[in-house]
């Protein structure tokens, strides 16, 4: 699991980590008794998104650990994680009641998600992922729903955390657009040269900063 998600993979305290130690023991239940029961999530506050990635991952685990029997294990668990994961919707659902997505919210992430450079949302104050697209975690090396919520500067090796965060800060101070070269860090530790042009965006809530950037060969 370390070397699938890197420094995205979650505290053993996490919220992330309980669903996951809920989901194998709700798995485990229902492949010994063959039917699937509800599984528990009372008390359980996840981000959805990453509660997936992690799931995926655990599964890509268990399957490699099974060798010949990857395809079973993969195909027993698959019906699993629906099921858990559609509770955990229903769930979430319940307790936010924020309404459907409008059109014009789903119609932005899909443009997002097609653009050819990584994308990365930076909350201002804590420096956490608000959200990312593909390619940011194609460079990275890890999927891109195992990248939210997690402290971006992990991403960024030591020696590059302050000219990061020095241009963070600049965009919550409310500066113009920046543009800067440094290096970002791949899930293996692996540095990578980056043109960076970022860019600030006030939500209710939160202040990001919206960071695209462009591998430098």
């Amino acid at each position: 699991m370390t070397e699938r998600l890197g420094p995205a993979i979650p505290a053993a305290s996490s919220p992330e980590s309980e669903a996951l130690r809920r989901f194998r023991s709700f798995s485990a239940a229902a492949l010994k008794s063959g039917h699937a029961p509800n599984p528990s999530l009372e008390g359980l506050r996840v981000n959805e998104r990453r509660v997936r990635a992690l799931l995926e991952a655990w599964t890509d685990a268990a399957a490699e650990v099974a060798g010949d029997h990857a395809s079973r294990v993969r195909s027993s668990l698959s019906p699993l994680k629906d099921r858990f994961r559609l509770s955990l919707r229903t769930t979430s659902d319940r307790r936010t009641r924020s309404g459907r997505p409008k059109v014009s919210r789903r119609a932005v992430s899909a443009a997002i998600d097609r653009v050819a450079e990584a994308f990365i949302a930076i909350d201002t104050d804590d420096s956490r992922i608000a959200d990312a697209n593909p390619a940011a975690g194609a460079l990275l090396g890890v999927e891109r729903d195992a990248l939210i919520d997690v402290d971006g500067m992990s991403f960024v090796p030591e020696s590059e955390r302050g000219v990061w965060q020095t241009q963070i800060d600049a965009i919550a101070e409310g500066d113009e657009p920046r543009r800067f070269r440094s290096q970002l860090m791949d899930r293996s530790g692996e540095a990578i040269a980056v043109e960076v042009s970022a860019t600030g965006f006030a939500t209710r809530s939160r202040s990001l900063a919206l960071i695209v950037a462009r591998r430098v060969l």
